[in-house]
């Protein structure tokens, strides 16, 4: 009975968060309104079984924050067997040491979290042995627009300059936009997230410095507690966990 109850709650989870995610597109003002958005679902310490489960419901995104985990999920028997269209992001702090562990995951999509010329170099160079020829490694920019000392992230003046080497200098990447965390807990009721606000102005900046059309420019900003915010200040990447999979718990 349990695991009914659960297939329920994950299922009926996808279906609440797409339909808050339309409603948050038609909110957008007139200039935002084409552009679509991607749903992750962030799988962290949930079991394969939800996984499968959100999978069969049409969700085909998963975020993942620990390498480890990741790999130990992506080579799961049942997700190769069940899940053969899935699409791995991952969305945690990735040190050098476990870059060749990331880039060995079986349907790696997106890294969304570079935040370095070192690591980038790093999987433009180690990427070749693990990608099929001629293939690019979709990576994001992770941009720390609150300034906390907790958070990684390069700063906002950074950004052109780490895009322009990925663009020039990184062959075996591909640049698929920026990706910022944020502030936990910012109330919308006191306006727009100053976070969000940060990360589109660092898109337009760097679409501005390098002439690049702004809608080639994804934006990886908004999570449980406030995607329908990010969506309608112009996210095209949402990444929510709680919300599908129940609440994880605190940790100690």
């Amino acid at each position: 009975m349990l695991r009914a109850m659960t297939e329920i709650n994950v299922k009926q989870g996808i279906r609440r968060v797409l339909q808050q995610i339309e409603e948050a597109k038609l909110r957008r003002s007139e200039e935002l309104r084409g552009s679509d958005v991607v749903l992750v679902a962030v799988s962290k310490i949930k079991p394969v079984e939800l996984i499968i489960e959100a999978y069969d419901e049409g969700q085909r995104h998963f975020g993942e924050n620990y390498v480890q985990e990741l790999y130990d999920k992506a080579t799961n028997a049942l997700i190769q067997e069940k899940c053969k269209d899935i699409k791995w992001h991952f969305i945690g702090h990735l040190q050098s040491n476990k870059v060749n562990k990331v880039l060995a995951v079986p349907n790696l999509h997106l890294i969304e979290t570079v935040d370095s010329r070192k690591r980038a170099t790093q999987l433009n160079k180690n990427w070749p042995n693990f990608g099929g020829p001629d293939s690019k490694l979709n990576i994001m920019l992770q941009v720390n627009t609150s300034g906390e000392d907790v958070k990684n992230g390069i700063e906002p003046s950074e950004v052109n300059g780490l895009a322009e080497f990925v663009l020039k200098e990184c062959q075996n990447l591909r640049l698929q936009g920026l990706m910022t965390i944020g502030q936990y807990g910012y109330d919308p009721a006191q306006g727009p997230n100053p976070d969000f606000l940060s990360l589109r102005k660092c898109r337009d900046d760097l679409c501005k410095a390098l002439n690049i059309n702004w809608k080639d420019v994804g934006l990886s900003m908004g999570m449980s507690t406030d995607f329908e915010h990010a969506i309608e200040l112009g996210s095209t990447s949402v990444r929510v966990g709680s919300s599908i999979f129940g609440e994880r718990p605190k940790k100690n």
